[in-house]
């Protein structure tokens, strides 16, 4: 399903954002639907709504006990329809059919609201030149291109990475006007975020959502 497609590519250019290492380290909750314990990293967490519906909570913070399903398309929507947020809560809890679309324009949202948080604190960079410069200092760690830009210019960026020998991840989700919109600047088509711990935190919210959608247009993996 969506989470096979996010594989990685070498280390001869970017790559899609892979699966989260075995190695991270941090606390664990238990996936309702294996039954097994993952990282919070891996997870979603859902609380109980008002309406007694199963209501996704990305940033961890709603009040009530949480109810965590592994990240990807097909562990939300069977949970949703086996009705296993009523048996883990132990109360009636009901799960729209579409809980796993909610989920993934939820993450969309919150990637988005994400590029505006880091220009305002300086981990981003934007426009061919500035993510030129970025590459050729080894600081650019995700290439946000957008969908609608030229391959040209997308290219051009990957091939500095590979003459520098780095591999920022790349992805492609959104529009332009999307990018622009989200950067208060007119006309974004390249994009680098820069190394550094809000570049890891949007990390986890892209390999979440890549359980739920591909990270890249079709025909992007092809390009060289």
């Amino acid at each position: 399903m969506a989470g096979d497609r996010s594989r990685a590519r070498g280390r001869d250019g970017p790559s899609e954002f892979p699966p989260g290492g075995e190695g991270d380290k941090g606390r664990q909750r238990r996936d309702i639907v294996s039954g097994e314990p993952r990282e919070e990293e891996a997870l979603i967490r859902f609380v109980t709504g008002p309406d007694g519906a199963a209501t996704p909570d990305l940033a961890r913070k709603l009040p009530g006990r949480g109810l965590w399903v592994a990240a990807d398309r097909v562990s939300v929507e069977t949970a949703a329809r086996k009705g296993l947020f009523a048996r883990a809560a132990k109360a009636r809890v009901t799960a729209p059919p579409d809980l796993a679309d909610q989920v993934e324009r939820l993450l969309l949202a919150r990637l988005l609201a994400g590029l505006g948080l880091a220009r305002k604190a300086g981990e981003i960079t934007w426009g061919f030149d500035r993510v030129l410069a970025a590459i050729d200092a080894g600081r650019a760690a995700i290439l946000v291109e957008a969908t609608d830009g030229a391959f040209d210019g997308r290219r051009k960026l990957l091939a500095a990475a590979r003459r520098r020998g780095t591999s920022p991840s790349l992805l492609g989700l959104f529009s332009s006007a999307e990018l622009s919109l989200a950067l208060g600047a007119e006309n974004v088509i390249h994009t680098a975020f820069l190394a550094g711990r809000g570049a890891e935190r949007w990390t986890s919210d892209a390999r979440r959502l890549s359980g739920f959608r591909s990270l890249l247009p079709e025909g992007w993996r092809e390009e060289s």
